[in-house]
């Protein structure tokens, strides 16, 4: 970290706020880019006085993130999240549907324990399909399994790093006290407003699109396809009516 180091008092490493702002400014560019061509970046923060700040600012711009234990091998053995994630979505799924009422109590309650222990380590990325583009994380220290995992994968390590940690693994290094939690809140929210603005231009850039007349085509193929369902639904009611047509004349 001596780079990033203005000076030392009492002890004390003091980090050279020029050169933060430029690796925020650097850092926002990058998650701008990221937002705008429609991939995910997954915040991690498990330590207490960053938790909150970061789950509002990544539901802010829509992007899963994990503020509980990291589950070991969420990156490295993505499938085996994914079904679990999947099994959470089958539990709410046979609960609305009733299929659980027929259970008994102890049984219902087991169920209701597990969904609960499920929403809790993996709630914030259910809506992760794919591997995320890129890994924003606060403590790199702490979180040195999540960061080893996204190297492994080759994926992008964003990270507030501290005086006290490792920059070698981290692709887009921002230099800052990561136990304040203020600190924390300014770096995200510049980091943020670059991901809504790339969000934003994305949306502009898809309305530019649709107006050019290159969604039309898309429009035209979709109208065949309901056609085709649309005839296919005519048939089966066509042949559903035939055959009780068929049972009455043989019950007369």
């Amino acid at each position: 970290m001596a780079p990033y180091i203005f000076m030392e008092r009492n002890g004390i490493h003091i980090i050279d706020l020029h050169k933060t702002v430029a690796k925020v400014d650097e850092a926002a560019e990058a998650l701008k880019q990221i937002a705008k061509s429609g991939k995910k970046v997954l915040f991690v923060a498990t330590k207490k006085q960053a938790k909150q700040v970061v789950a509002e600012k990544a539901q802010s711009v829509n992007m899963p993130y994990v503020i509980e234990r990291w589950p070991g091998g969420m990156l490295t053995n993505f499938p085996t999240i994914r079904k679990a994630v999947k099994k959470m979505a089958t539990i709410d799924k046979l609960t609305n549907d009733g299929t659980y009422s027929n259970l008994s109590k102890r049984e219902i309650l087991q169920i209701s324990r597990q969904r609960a222990k499920l929403d809790k380590t993996l709630g914030s990325i259910a809506d992760l399909t794919r591997l995320p583009s890129a890994l924003f994380v606060i403590d790199v220290m702490k979180e040195n399994i999540a960061v080893r995992e996204a190297n492994r994968l080759g994926i992008p390590v964003f990270g507030i790093v501290d005086t006290n940690s490792d920059p070698s693994n981290v692709d887009f290094v921002i230099p800052a006290n990561d136990d304040a939690t203020k600190s924390v809140e300014v770096i995200l929210d510049a980091c943020c407003a670059a991901m809504i603005e790339g969000l934003e231009e994305r949306k502009a850039e898809k309305i530019d699109m649709e107006a050019a007349g290159e969604a039309p085509a898309n429009k035209g193929k979709k109208k065949s396809a309901k056609a085709r369902l649309d005839k296919s639904d005519e048939e089966a009611i066509n042949a559903a009516k035939a055959a009780a047509f068929l049972k009455e004349d043989e019950e007369a």
